[in-house]
């Protein structure tokens, strides 16, 4: 639950911040009338997540077990990737995402009500769409629905809670450490995720190595004990471990993990919004 309401809560609070960012900039510029617009791409954002995780949920239901099991693996790996891409963006962006999206709402303005409200549905959706993806995927790992879907809806509820307050001006968050630390803690889930959509494929036939365990640990973490229900729903970690796994493990979390220090921590700074305008010079 923990890993799941991180997510929900990081995600939730990426899309609630472009949101009230939105809504901020048209209040004072005195477009009040382009809130419809805003509100009725964020409500299509929402919809369209919900359709995708119940397509997932329910649509390979009929297949057979390897169909299932290929399918998840996929999706699973998918996911990781778009997970990836998520972290770095945001961590090279969220300076400057304020005046990335003034930037983007001056030029819908000028298109029209169906810009703006375009641009709030891919703003929103893309986070929904990565939760949706991200949160199924968990559930395949862990083995429930009801645990993964309540640590992500208390995680959006305080990302909610949170960007309202930052909103009025009641709480003061250092949002860039926030999403530094949250972005580590997220590359540990998902070097969890990866191995187990490894796991998934195996299952499935499409890889070998099924039946190699580079350890199993069962005896002293049973997987219906207490602890290891915790190890699963926070890192995803299966007692019973193919090769396979754990070297797609540490080939993921390793380097992206110094990566993301690396950049994080220890990078240039990005260059301003300004400087990222001016045009390149060969």
């Amino acid at each position: 639950m923990l890993a799941n309401f991180l997510i929900g809560l990081r995600e939730g609070l990426e899309a609630a911040l472009v949101v009230s960012i939105l809504v901020a900039y048209l209040v004072r510029s005195g477009h009040r009338a382009a809130l419809r617009q805003v509100w009725l791409g964020v409500a299509l954002a929402v919809g369209v997540s919900l359709a995708v995780g119940a397509a997932l949920t329910f649509g390979p239901r009929g297949l057979t077990f390897e169909a299932q099991e290929a399918i998840g693996g996929t999706l699973s790996i998918l996911a990781v990737g778009l997970l990836t891409w998520m972290i770095f963006w945001m961590a090279r962006t969220a300076r400057f995402l304020k005046a990335e999206l003034h930037g983007r709402l001056d030029a819908a303005m000028a298109a029209g009500g169906a810009a703006v409200l375009t641009v709030t549905l891919l703003a929103v959706g893309r986070e929904g769409l990565e939760t949706a993806l991200f949160l199924w995927a968990a559930a395949r790992a862990t083995g429930s629905t009801t645990d993964p879907l309540l640590g992500a809806a208390l995680g959006l509820a305080v990302a909610v809670a949170i960007s309202w307050a930052l909103y009025r001006g009641a709480l003061r968050v250092d949002l860039r450490r926030f999403f530094a630390w949250t972005g580590l803690a997220l590359v540990v889930v998902a070097g969890g995720v990866l191995a187990y959509g490894v796991h998934d494929l195996q299952e499935a036939g499409l890889l070998p190595g099924g039946e190699s365990l580079a350890f199993d640990v069962s005896a002293a973490i049973p997987p219906d004990s207490w602890y290891g229900t915790v190890l699963r729903g926070t890192v995803n970690f299966t007692p019973q471990t193919t090769w396979l796994q754990a070297i797609a493990w540490l080939a993921y979390v390793l380097p992206v993990g110094w990566l993301y220090v690396r950049r994080v921590w220890f990078g240039a700074p990005a260059p301003t919004p300004a400087a990222r305008t001016q045009p390149a010079t060969v």
